[in-house]
């Protein structure tokens, strides 16, 4: 497999015409994503990666294994510079008042670098595309600019334009005056460098996933060789070293625990909330968070075998997976381009035949490219993503780009990791079961006051719920003991917390499932497995709230059973409405989830899902997604976590929960800032709405050009009114894109 970098390509048929040429060669099986700007080739033996770049580079584009010298920075520096120089010559052409003596060699100074420089992206683009018999966008608007501008330097140099007090005439049809048009050639070149700006800062966001992804790994290890320690980068780990991994350190590469026990968090790479006791002989992976006490592991895999080194690649396959970027304007302009050109071409044949003169066929065909020259489709995308993200921001909504906005309006499925989206990701007590002669409230306190001294997330959690309801006493004599539990005295009363669920018999708000007396996992600072069998080791809670699974834990003061604390991660409150809003949008809601079946369906149930997906893994959860795909449904997403990021970037529309890892956000079309699942829907909504406006947009942009063209063609219109027209069909198209700024939420 070799991947190159493309450098300047301009819009998706430049992909394709790249992808065409690299599938021309005999055992070359490629594929060319616009949006990554990477080209990735499966090749024979006898081809290297010298012969794709030589095949690239012959077609008129750049081939390396970095990324090229082209880059956002570049490309904002040519913006601001004629943004900076176009001004005055739009002021100056605009505004009669201010047009003093000689203001027309002044334009010309300004606007010169516009052109040239500004426009040089455009201007090559349209050379490359010649070469191959092609016309875009780039064309039309190399074409009109330098049309413009030619003709205005004729009209000075050769022409009355260049005497003192020259103003622009005012007359509708074409005519030998001395108008020039150097604003028109500066106005469209920085406009449409502000559109392709924004899509190149979109763009580059592309691979940022991957490398958040890889970051989350350890930079450095303690390694145990010849009886010592000694600290190493992490990329020098070979399998077979012992490592150390003390509390609060990621362990630093997948591996086998040899000595020592504790509880890893595995959140970033699963997303789960109930951290997993390790010992001795148990495997653990690389980038997990250890939350207890000192491990000694040896390492299995390193490098590209380790489960995080394969997430990465899941998350680049992905996201080359997906169809290379269409913009519509750039769909259409395939056919309206080349007729523009050929109709400009004949009115200047059509006014040269009639005599009219050299000047009134050269300005009548000057109108027609400019008339046609896509200003207002340049803004039509950049403007309305503008207002729309904006307006999205306010919201709680991060909209990445049109391919995003496309999908929302195509997706009929939309699935929802269970962990952190659909619940709130967080452990958090649920219920409290005191014994005769104890209180709830001061069961709680004893509880809380032990596992403050504790670092267990679910010992935090007991901890956090106590302190709502006052101050905790100090504990004494602590100890914890992994895979056990943890104790302590209060006022000079051990008091223990370990493994232990109330009998049936005591509280009618507790019901257990599957055997008659499962046997619940150990919280505190003790075991913090995953239920493992949900059929007989899961508790369900009946209450208000509806049916959670729970964690369970045991209280013993002087060694009696005087309570028990159930601890869930809880549907987040606003779930079930927005899934309910999500069916009236035309979706079909679905949960995945790493957890066990019983767990899984406790929580679809409550919040109205039907269809689930339970004990699913990182991997399996793209599974899921291409399953569907390949069903005929167009797929959304919303997940949180790094375990969620390769089905992102797989599905037809990914919605990151902001909360969630930067790896999920960067892998997924929207991000939702707001730690709500109505987000998404007031984010599909917000897509739908924006793709709607940006379709108005380009409809009136071309209607009102296209219905020009006749005018210009037949020399009713100068340049100067056809450069008006074209600016009014770009405050249109803003005007129209300002509508989204009322967009109200759900």
């Amino acid at each position: 497999m070799i991947e190159l970098e493309i450098g300047g390509m301009t819009c998706a048929s430049c992909a394709s015409r790249i992808e065409k040429k690299l599938n021309r060669l005999d055992g070359v099986t490629a594929t060319v994503n616009y949006a990554t700007e990477k080209a990735r080739a499966t090749v024979s033996s006898s081809l290297t990666a010298a012969d794709l770049i030589a095949v690239v580079e012959k077609t008129g584009y750049t081939a390396t294994f970095e990324k090229p010298a082209e880059t956002r920075d570049a490309l904002r520096d040519r913006l601001l510079v004629s943004a900076v120089l176009s001004l005055p010559v739009i002021v100056l052409a605009m505004v009669p008042a201010l047009q003093f003596d000689y203001w027309q060699w002044l334009s010309l100074v300004l606007a010169a670098p516009v052109v040239v420089y500004g426009g040089w992206p455009f201007h090559r683009a349209a050379f490359v595309n010649l070469r191959h018999g092609a016309a875009t966008m780039d064309t039309l608007v190399s074409v009109g600019t330098l049309a413009a501008f030619g003709w205005s330097v004729w009209a000075l140099f050769l022409g009355d334009a260049g005497m003192p007090g020259m103003t622009h005439p005012f007359s509708l049809t074409a005519s030998d005056g001395d108008a020039i048009y150097l604003e028109a050639a500066a106005g469209v070149t920085t406009f449409l460098l502000a559109g392709r700006y924004l899509e190149a800062r979109a763009k580059r966001r592309a691979g940022d996933a991957l490398r958040a992804l890889l970051e989350l790994g350890a930079k450095t290890v303690t390694v145990l060789r010849d009886g010592t320690e000694r600290e190493i980068p992490a990329a020098d780990l070979r399998v077979g070293d012992h490592f150390l991994v003390r509390p609060g350190e990621k362990v630093a590469t997948d591996g086998v625990v040899l000595d020592g026990a504790s509880a890893l968090d595995l959140s970033l790479l699963t997303g789960e909330s109930v951290p997993v006791e390790v010992r001795p002989g148990d495997p653990v992976t690389g980038a997990t968070v250890n939350a207890g006490g000192r491990l000694v592991v040896r390492a299995t895999k390193v490098g590209a075998d380790t489960q995080l080194a394969q997430m990465a690649r899941l998350v680049e396959e992905a996201q080359d997976g997906k169809a290379a970027v269409q913009r519509l304007a750039d769909r259409i302009s395939a056919v309206f381009v080349p007729v523009v050109i050929v109709l400009a071409i004949g009115t200047l044949g059509f006014w040269l035949g009639t005599g009219r003169g050299t000047t009134a066929a050269f300005t009548a065909a000057v109108a027609v490219l400019i008339i046609a020259c896509p200003c207002a489709l340049g803004l039509a995308t950049p403007t309305a993503l503008l207002v729309g993200t904006g307006r999205g921001a306010q919201l709680g909504i991060l909209i990445r780009g049109v391919e995003a906005l496309e999908s929302t309006r195509r997706v009929d499925t939309i699935i929802l990791d269970k962990t952190g989206t659909v619940t709130t990701g967080r452990m958090s007590v649920v219920t409290i079961v005191p014994a005769a002669g104890i209180t709830e409230a001061e069961l709680l306190r004893l509880a809380g006051a032990v596992e403050s001294a504790s670092e267990h997330p679910l010992g935090r959690a007991i901890t956090a719920a106590a302190r709502d309801r006052g101050p905790l006493p100090e504990v004494t004599n602590f100890h914890a003991t992994a895979g056990v539990g943890v104790q302590g005295q209060i006022d000079g009363v051990p008091v223990e917390i370990g493994t232990g669920t109330p009998p049936m018999s005591l509280s009618p708000t507790v019901r257990l499932t599957g055997a008659a007396s499962p046997t619940a996992r150990l919280s505190g600072a003790g075991n913090s497995s995953l239920l493992a069998d949900a059929d007989s080791h899961t508790v369900r809670l009946a209450g208000a709230a509806g049916p959670a699974a729970a964690t369970w834990v045991e209280v013993r003061v002087d060694g009696t059973a005087r309570g028990w604390i159930a601890l869930a991660d809880t549907v987040r409150p606003t779930s079930a409405a927005a899934i309910s809003s999500l069916r009236r949008l035309g979706l079909e809601p679905m949960l995945v989830t790493g957890d066990a079946p019983a767990v899984a369906e406790a929580v679809a149930a409550e919040v109205g899902i039907d269809q689930v997906f339970a004990g699913v893994l990182p991997s399996g959860k793209v599974d899921v997604v291409k399953r569907l795909q390949a069903e005929g449904r167009s797929v959304a997403m919303v997940g949180d976590g790094v375990n969620d990021a390769a089905a992102l970037a797989q599905s037809d529309l990914g919605l990151a929960m902001g909360a969630g890892t930067d790896v999920a956000i960067q892998a997924s079309d929207l991000t939702l800032v707001r730690d709500d699942l109505t987000a998404a829907v007031d984010a599909v909504r917000l897509s739908r709405r924006t793709l709607a406006i940006i379709r108005g947009n380009l409809f009136w942009a071309f209607a009102y050009n296209v219905s020009a063209l006749p005018l210009a063609a037949a020399g009713l219109l100068n340049p100067m009114i056809a450069g008006a027209a074209m600016a009014l069909s770009s405050i249109f198209v803003v005007l129209n894109s300002l509508r989204l700024r009322r967009f109200a939420p759900h």
